[in-house]
């Protein structure tokens, strides 16, 4: 039975083991014009944009998420609830193109870089650093989860 990952099965671990078997096949010296090495540097680097796609779906949810739990600010919440909703939909399309990306998921990477943005946008409305959590508040399930949202610390909808 052939135990290999199929392409349309999980994209990211097809050219993860492409990459692989490419470099296996340098090693036997075939005699032919083909430059493996950067052949198979080039399939991994279309999974890794994949799961950098990935990253950033998931660094935008958690941006907006924070915002919508810690502003004062009734106005751009609609936009805010838009972003992780289109965020959270992209974030499920690189997961179910891919479902060994879930595995390499860093949700503390992924905030911390959100909280860098969200503590910016929320200085507009007076909030200081301090008011948003240095670690993350939410579950990877949260976070990926349609239907979940943060109360708002301001009584907010």
């Amino acid at each position: 039975m052939d135990s290999r990952i199929g392409y349309d099965d999980d994209f990211y671990a097809w050219t993860q083991e492409q990459a692989r078997l490419l470099r296996e096949a340098a090693r036997e010296r075939l005699n032919t014009p083909i430059d493996w090495d950067h052949v198979a540097e080039e399939i991994e680097d279309m999974g890794r944009s994949d799961a950098k796609a990935l990253g950033s779906a998931l660094k935008r949810v958690i941006e907006h998420l924070l915002k919508l739990e810690h502003s004062p600010a009734p106005a751009p919440r609609l936009g805010w609830r838009e972003s992780v909703v289109n965020h959270r939909i992209a974030a499920w399309d690189e997961i179910d193109a891919s479902p060994s990306l879930r595995r390499k998921i860093d949700i503390a990477r992924a905030h911390r870089d959100a909280r860098r943005l969200a503590v910016l946008g929320l200085a507009r409305d007076g909030m200081s650093e301090d008011a948003v959590p240095q670690d993350c508040p939410y579950t990877l399930e949260q976070v990926l989860d349609h239907d979940w949202w943060p109360t708002n610390r301001h009584g907010l909808e």
